[in-house]
């Protein structure tokens, strides 16, 4: 009963999926992260282009 224990206690077999497990999470969780930031940075430059072309069009086509 005790070398049983002792042997499954001391084997490692199934130890590199877990560590697969840990590595894919957090790049799934970086890329989950990158994907809004992201996100927020290309809608404010594109709020800020929008306001850019109108202002632009406002000064070379006044009403």
């Amino acid at each position: 009963m005790i070398q049983q224990l002792k042997g499954f206690l001391s084997d490692e077999t199934g130890a590199i999926t877990v560590d697969w497990v840990v590595l894919t999470a957090s790049v799934v969780a970086m890329a989950a992260i990158s994907f809004y930031q992201i996100r927020d940075n290309s809608a404010n430059l594109e709020a800020a282009a929008g306001n850019a072309v109108a202002q632009e069009q406002t000064r070379l086509f006044p009403d």
